[in-house]
């Protein structure tokens, strides 16, 4: 029984000869040797050659085939000239915002103005979120206002 154990440990076959593992082909970098349906690696030294972006070549031919079309139905184009809106006062910031910025300076008197414009007169759509500001702001000074003269008094 000394014999097959110790020749198999030392490689060797019944017969007496060695078995070697088959000779390395060419060296292989990295761990995997690929795919038999993926194309082989280009060659060292070789740059891959520029393929053209998407879209470049033809575009199909329902885009602009008869010039201008109407993309969806049932809507009309404008054509003619723009029409141009008149430009807002204080360097085309608006009142609104103006005053909103005002009123850090001046103890929040212009939002209380801003407020009464916004309640009482018709405003340009443009305008409108300062004004919107301008009473968010007149109604946290309020709050804080209040709060801070009887913030000594607690006789309530």
């Amino acid at each position: 029984m000394g014999g097959g154990e110790d020749d198999k440990k030392r490689g060797m076959s019944s017969s007496g000869h060695q078995h070697h593992p088959p000779p390395p082909s060419a060296p292989e970098y990295g761990t995997f040797q690929g795919v038999a349906n993926y194309p082989p690696p280009p060659p060292h030294g070789v740059f891959p050659q520029p393929v053209p972006p998407p879209g470049a070549t033809d575009p199909p031919p329902q885009y602009y085939a008869h010039g201008y079309q109407s993309t969806v139905p049932g809507y009309a184009v404008a054509e003619g000239r723009p029409v141009r809106e008149r430009r807002l006062p204080c360097c085309g910031l608006g009142l609104g915002w103006c005053l909103f910025i005002i009123g850090f300076f001046l103890a929040a008197i212009p939002w209380y103005v801003g407020v009464i414009i916004l309640v009482c007169s018709r405003i340009d759509y443009r305008e409108k979120p300062g004004y919107i500001a301008c009473t968010v702001a007149a109604i946290l000074a309020t709050i804080a206002i209040v709060l801070g003269a009887t913030k000594g008094n607690d006789d309530w």
